[in-house]
């Protein structure tokens, strides 16, 4: 798909709409009317305030940085009844941008990342959404990226498409009154922690997300809009700065920023509470430090955090265990593999071995039976003729797979489940010893 220009997609003849895809970006330094139309579109979607011009040109700016391709599903051979919104405006919204997921071993993985899903209430039901979805993973196929990505505002939509959950994040309390005491205080005493203007946060985020990107397992990249919403200067919903949003740096042992927190009160408790915003630390010493710096704030009794990933450190790290209280765990990324050999082949093994399974998708790009080969963690995934000639192990569906890819859940939980099937004794057991992942996986981000 190209980038230079408005592309219009094919459809049934009897599906009165066209699918247009197009870039987000600025032309002569302004909103195109078509992008324009469609932000409109997807904040009526999500309920958002309808964007002013000004507004949607800093919207435009961070989508432009991401290389954000957008799709409008469009009424055609037809006039919008009098006073409602012109066909030029969307029915239905969808867009995608292009980062990287951490698979282990050091590699990141090109990664399709799926965005802004709307729907027009007045306008469901008739396959939109399917249509749309279709398309764009076909060309996402075509174009080689191996795994597509999403973050779900509604848990039952994209399971159909081959989606599954692959990560969870973790609602926190950490009662705070009195300090923060760690079993091993020295843990905490790695680098520094010093205050800094929330506009700093704005300014270091990408250097200090690339290092934690780096070595988080699971995370994926962040959209230009994360150095705006980490540091309290906007996000989608607004870009009036947040208020009293606080901010502090951690320096690593040369004096290099490895960490920071931007944090704000809280009213939605009548305890003194503290909201974290965004907390990156590219080691488990910043990470340690930071919180320590946080247990330090006086006239304050709990820290709560949105994003806490489901195996903290800290929970492990405070000498009084049970003042750290996780208040719910839902799921946060959703993966969908695309190209089967290619995304098995990318991610970091635990132990080397081999099996055969069959996986099967609706949609056909992630299908087939597949042997894998792991030799020194590294593995070799190839095809196997679908004749009959070949036994295998497992068969799944390609949401089961793409939840089994990162660890969120084994293959034995998902047999007891029901939903994946051992075709020979002692595959399941096999396949948990193949793919289960040296650290648990955590994705900071959402899109």
């Amino acid at each position: 798909m190209s980038n230079e220009h408005s592309t219009r997609q094919r459809a049934p003849r009897s599906f009165p709409y066209e699918l247009r895809t197009f870039p987000c970006r600025l032309v002569d330094g302004e909103v195109p009317a078509e992008v324009s139309a469609w932000i409109q579109a997807v904040a009526l979607g999500f309920h958002g305030d309808a964007p002013t011009p000004e507004l949607a040109k800093r919207y435009v700016e961070c989508e432009q940085a991401d290389e954000r391709m957008a799709t409008g599903a469009y009424l055609k051979d037809t006039v919008a009844p009098a006073g409602a919104w012109g066909i030029d405006y969307p029915v239905a919204t969808y867009a995608y941008h292009r980062k990287t997921l951490n698979v282990g071993g050091g590699t990141l993985l090109p990664v399709h990342q799926i965005t802004a899903v709307t729907v027009r209430p007045s306008h469901r039901r008739r396959g939109l959404l399917r249509a749309m979805m279709g398309s764009d993973l076909a060309q996402a196929k075509a174009a080689g990226i191996p795994v597509a990505a999403l973050t779900a505002s509604e848990a039952t939509i994209y399971g159909r498409f081959g989606f599954g959950v692959a990560t969870h994040a973790s609602d926190i309390e950490v009662n705070v009154k009195g300090g923060l005491d760690f079993i091993v205080p020295a843990a905490a005493e790695q680098g520094q922690v010093e205050i800094a203007d929330p506009a700093t946060v704005r300014d270091v985020h990408n250097e200090v997300f690339a290092k934690v990107h780096a070595g988080r397992y699971g995370s994926i990249g962040r959209h230009d809009m994360y150095r705006l919403s980490a540091s309290g200067h906007g996000n989608y919903g607004s870009m009036e700065p947040v208020k009293n949003v606080r901010a502090a740096l951690h320096y690593d042992q040369h004096g290099a920023v490895d960490g920071y927190v931007t944090y704000k009160p809280s009213t939605d408790s009548s305890l003194a509470t503290v909201q974290i915003v965004d907390l990156l630390a590219a080691s488990d010493g910043a990470y340690l430090a930071l919180w320590k710096f946080l247990g330090s704030l006086d006239l304050i009794e709990v820290i709560t955090w949105s994003m806490a990933p489901v195996v903290d450190p800290l929970e492990w790290a405070m000498a009084a265990k049970r003042r750290y209280k996780r208040t719910s765990t839902e799921d946060l990324l959703w993966l969908r593999i695309l190209d089967t050999p290619a995304a098995l082949a990318a991610r970091d093994y635990r132990a080397d071995g081999s099996l055969t399974i069959h996986v099967g998708d609706p949609l056909g790009h992630a299908s087939g039976i597949f042997r894998i080969d792991v030799i020194h963690g590294k593995a070799t995934v190839t095809r196997c003729p679908e004749d009959g000639s070949v036994p295998f192990g497992l068969s799944m569906g390609v949401s089961e797979l793409s939840s089994l890819y990162l660890g969120a859940v084994s293959a034995q939980t998902l047999h007891a489940a029901g939903r994946i099937r051992e075709d020979l004794a002692g595959t399941v057991a096999a396949f948990d010893a193949l793919f289960s992942a040296k650290e648990s996986a955590h994705c900071m981000t959402n899109f």
